[in-house]
Parts: C-alpha cells; structure tokens; sequence
C-alpha cells in the first residue's frame, strides 16, 4: 500500500494517479480534506462503498457521505435543489458545509442505508479536488476505525486502517480537526444539524429561514 508524499511535486502526481487508478479498480485510497483525512470509494460501486464501511467498522445504518469536486456535480446527483441550497453552496463551497439533499432515484449507487438521501461536500483542499477532478463523486468518510479519533495526518489514518487502503495521499497535517457544519435541505426551510466549521450565524447570513435540529 503505497503512501506518496504529495509535498514533492512529481510523487503528488504519481500518487494522484495511483489513487485514480485504485479508485477505479474499486479499492480504498487516503486523502487530506480541510478538515481531517478522509478514507474514499467510488460512490457509484456498491463493493467499493462496502469496503469502505468494513474498513471503518461501520454498519450501513451510518452511510458514507460523498465529496464532489465542484459545485456542477450537483446537478447530476440531486433533483430540484431549492434556491436557498444554492445560495449556501455559492457562499461556502469549497468549504467546511456538508449538504444534506434528496438524491436522484435513477442514481446507480448503494452508500448505506440512506432513506433517499445523500450528504454532500466540496472540500477545500487542492489534493482532495484534483482526485476528486479526476474519479468524480468519492464516497468519503473520516479516515479512521469507529469510535477512535479523526486523524489530522495521514500516519494516523494508516496505523488504524494499514493495508484495507490501496494508497495514502500524505499532504501534511490538515488545517482543522472541527467538523463541517450539515445542514438538511430536504424540507421546506433548511435544518443546522450539526453546528461545525460554520456558525449558525454565518450559515443565516446566507439562508436566513435557517432552523435549528
């Protein structure tokens, strides 16, 4: 399982291409995001999101978000995006915001036991965006076995997840370990369920109807 320093120019492309490759190939891969490592699979293989959750030790009762590499990758996932999801998205993606949206039901894909629901990011980090550029749609969750801490390097996602990993994507310590903020679009007004990297003030600035769950 192959770790690549992406601090050196030449082995950051070769591991972005190892880890393309792997994706491909319905394997695990490492990667920074601006807040902790995440562990990723192709979202669209089922056998690859399985993987993932074994990984992890995690059931299919707590299902894999999924980071995109731009905000036009929502008009292929999700249906009817109401004009304040957008307005979020346009004020803070690439960001610290998950999304929380009724996803497509011609959607190939299988993350868990979602009820129709997917939970959607644009992280702020350039290695996650240039795999994410090159594989489309990740499966990705925090790097780490059920119950232990997120790592905010990627020696600490390798201790824990070792050889289940094809390629680590080692970009350094990442600049946070605060959680982003999820809020559910699927209602009328949208709902905070989770306060993170962006405050309910800052997120009402943008959706004043904002709620609190």
């Amino acid at each position: 399982m192959p770790c690549f320093n992406c601090s050196d120019a030449s082995e950051r492309a070769a591991g972005l291409r190892e880890a393309a490759q792997a994706v491909r190939r319905g394997e695990l891969v490492v990667l920074p995001t601006d807040t902790v490592y995440g562990v990723g699979a192709d979202a669209f293989s089922p056998t690859a999101v399985a993987r993932l959750l074994d990984a992890k030790g995690r059931g299919r009762n707590m299902p894999s978000p999924v980071l995109v590499g731009s905000p036009d990758d929502l008009d292929g996932l999700v249906d009817d995006l109401p004009e304040q999801a957008r307005q979020l998205v346009d004020a803070f993606w690439p960001g610290g915001l998950t999304l929380v949206a009724r996803h497509k039901p011609s959607l190939a894909w299988d993350l868990g036991e979602t009820g129709g629901t997917v939970a959607l990011r644009m992280p702020a980090h350039p290695i996650a965006l240039d795999l994410l550029n090159e594989t489309g749609p990740l499966a990705v969750s925090s790097a780490n076995l059920t119950g232990q801490p997120s790592p905010q390097d990627c020696d600490a996602a390798h201790m824990m997840l070792g050889e289940t990993v094809a390629v680590y994507l080692d970009g350094g310590p990442t600049p946070a370990d605060v959680p982003s903020s999820i809020v559910d679009i699927t209602a009328t007004a949208p709902v905070l369920l989770r306060a993170g990297a962006i405050s309910a003030e800052e997120l009402r600035k943008v959706a004043p109807g904002l709620q609190e769950g």
